[in-house]
């Protein structure tokens, strides 16, 4: 099974921050951190334990800086990154 996972980051980007579907509409250069006013520190807290559940893999604090969620292209990379 081949996962989306740019697909599988908007639909956890949504879910978190309750956009009510509006990430669907996101593309990989759409900013993040800055731009959407949902996404505070405690969305960032959340959107990785989501992103933990969900790829299955575990995230060190010492491996996130706001550079990862600069825009959605940056968060999808991570992920690939540690699903590699």
């Amino acid at each position: 099974m081949v996962l989306d996972i740019k697909k599988e980051v908007l639909a956890i980007i949504d879910e978190v921050l309750s956009l009510n579907g509006r990430a669907a509409a996101f593309g990989l250069d759409t900013p993040l951190l800055g731009a959407l006013p949902e996404l505070d520190s405690m969305a960032v807290v959340g959107l990785i334990n989501m992103l933990e559940e969900r790829f299955g893999f575990m995230v060190e604090d010492d491996e996130i800086d706001g550079a990862t969620f600069a825009d959605v292209g940056t968060l999808v990379s991570f992920v690939e990154g540690k699903l590699a």
